[in-house]
């Protein structure tokens, strides 16, 4: 089910459920989860984008195993606001992931999430070489932190 409000996403969920935060990117999903209680995105792994069985089956396998009860997508909007060619292969992304799931699916507005990844990763002086393998996981785990945030003060 695709929610397309966080108040729709919240009433959907149940009650301490983890929830999974998504990064999809053209290459990689960055794959970020949460604690039962809501309060913390922890990133996960990155997968590497094949086709979208592929990478549904491993999304699906995720979800199964750490019990997630709502996936966030980040939703890559224009600095402007409008939705380009990015948002409308997320939103595909979603409905056909949908179609596979009965866990409740939203959309987090993810701009600037991968520039203030990076700059937390810089602050750790984490070499370039364990940026670029772990970037995309936790511009995932920003994501999420921001739609759990959301959803602690509804």
């Amino acid at each position: 089910m695709i929610c397309e409000t966080v108040e729709e996403f919240a009433a959907a969920l149940p009650p301490f459920s983890a929830l999974a935060g998504l990064d999809l990117g053209d290459k990689t999903i960055g794959v970020a989860v949460s604690d039962r209680m809501r309060g913390v995105a922890t990133p996960l792994e990155t997968i590497r984008r094949k086709k979208f069985g592929l990478d549904a089956s491993a999304l699906l396998a995720i979800v199964e195993q750490r019990e997630i009860a709502g996936i966030v997508l980040g939703l890559p909007r224009n600095m402007d606001g409008s939705e380009g060619p990015r948002c409308q292969s997320t939103r595909a992304f979603a409905r056909n992931l949908s179609r596979l799931t009965e866990v409740a699916i939203t959309f987090w507005d993810e701009r600037l999430s991968t520039v203030a990844a990076e700059k937390a990763l810089l602050e750790a002086d984490t070499t370039r070489k364990r940026r670029s393998e772990v970037i995309d996981h936790v511009a995932a785990a920003y994501i999420l932190q921001g739609a759990l945030d959301r959803l602690r003060n509804l």
